[in-house]
């Protein structure tokens, strides 16, 4: 059984499938030939993943891809969004960070364009950029304790004052296998981090290696397992649970392996590739909105507590109100505007422990007495 720590061992495993293309790593994908053609053979042959959250980006967007590796992904996001987008790679390990750079030119000029960057970083550590702790170490190498605190303390400060990715700066983060490589200990500020660098009303859209069992603490400690994509595959509930803590909402399976990647001791290991929001927080504003879910559940319950029966008008704050409007929920409701719209500066704040029915004199106004001509179509619309 190989002992080194799990980070060791994804290094010096990364390391080498940098220079030697290695099969084990990855699972078999399916990617968009068309956006294959630029990306130079060396990059797809040395690259490793699971999946292809690149399909879910939009043109124009702000992209991280954590774990980037040799750049596949880096390049194929970097002709979705096109010229006006921008997309970042994060990876910590050299060798596949100098296949990348040396690539990027390349590809940049086959597109004639250039958007794709590529930092070194820890993706559990979003805020330390290792070159520039680097160059100063090397200025003021460590030599004994002292040196060491110092060097500690140095860190510290350029997470704050140079931060490798800022917080609220990216639309989407990206990442396709990788999440599964950080150690035990630090997955709850892997997700921490996601968080912290989308803007709100981003969304992180991850491919990974989950387990349909708990993966045995003897199976964690093998070292070429957890470099392997398997050892440190979370529990698929315990994966989706994670973003739940991190503070993501909207939180939803995009693709699962029908068919398990690798079994190992009766555990099966499969792809899934799941998308996850940000952007519920802040305060709740009573604005006489209402929202009615259309089914198909008798009843359901969201991120927030909000349990809803098909069919009802429930009265919402403006916050879940806007947030229903959007993806991935807007096709599960039908929305109630109030007839005499109010400013949400003039709005009171909303209790949103739970949950109530809206009358529908609250939203029309109690002084609300019109009456209307019936329309020829009963749906508003014009009839043919």
């Amino acid at each position: 059984m190989n002992t080194a720590t799990p980070e060791a061992a994804v290094r010096a495993r990364y390391a080498a499938a940098a220079k030697k293309s290695e099969a084990a790593l990855c699972c078999p994908v399916s990617y968009n030939a068309d956006l294959l053609k630029v990306i130079p053979a060396e990059v797809i042959e040395k690259d490793y993943g699971c999946g292809d959250p690149s399909k879910h980006l939009r043109v124009g967007e702000t992209v991280l891809d954590l774990g980037s590796g040799t750049g596949k992904i880096c390049f194929i996001a970097a002709q979705v969004v096109g010229p006006e987008g921008r997309v970042i790679g994060i990876d910590m390990t050299d060798n596949m960070l100098e296949v990348a750079r040396r690539n990027a030119p390349v590809v940049a000029q086959r597109l004639g364009y250039a958007n794709v960057e590529f930092r070194k970083g820890r993706i559990q550590d979003l805020a330390l950029d290792l070159e520039v702790l680097d160059r100063e170490l090397k200025a003021r190498p460590i030599t004994d304790a002292n040196s060491f605190l110092a060097a500690d303390e140095l860190a510290r400060d350029l997470r704050v004052r140079q931060p490798l990715v800022a917080e609220d700066s990216v639309d989407v983060v990206v990442s396709n296998c990788v999440l599964n490589l950080v150690e035990p200990d630090a997955k709850r500020q892997l997700f921490g981090e996601i968080f912290r660098v989308l803007k709100k009303g981003g969304r992180a859209v991850i491919s990974d290696i989950v387990s349909d069992e708990d993966v045995p603490v003897e199976m964690q400690r093998d070292a070429e397992l957890w470099s392997g994509c398997i050892a440190g595959a979370l529990r698929e509930d315990s994966f989706l649970h994670a973003f739940e803590v991190a503070g993501f909402y909207g939180i939803r399976i995009l693709e699962r392996g029908e068919k398990a990647w690798s079994t190992v001791r009766g555990i099966e290991f499969r792809s899934v590739t799941v998308e996850a929001f940000k952007g519920k927080q802040g305060p709740c504003f009573e604005r006489n909105q209402a929202v009615i879910y259309k089914g198909p559940f008798k009843e359901i319950l969201d991120d927030d507590g909000h349990r809803l029966e098909r069919g009802l008008r429930y009265a919402v704050c403006d916050k879940t109100f806007q947030l229903y409007r959007q993806a991935p929920y807007r096709e599960c409701f039908e929305f109630v505007e109030p007839i005499e719209p109010f400013a949400l500066s003039e709005a009171r704040p909303f209790d949103c422990s739970g949950m109530r029915l809206r009358h529908p004199q609250e939203t029309k106004g109690q002084g609300y007495r019109a009456n209307t001509v019936p329309s020829q179509c009963c749906d508003g619309g014009q009839c043919g």
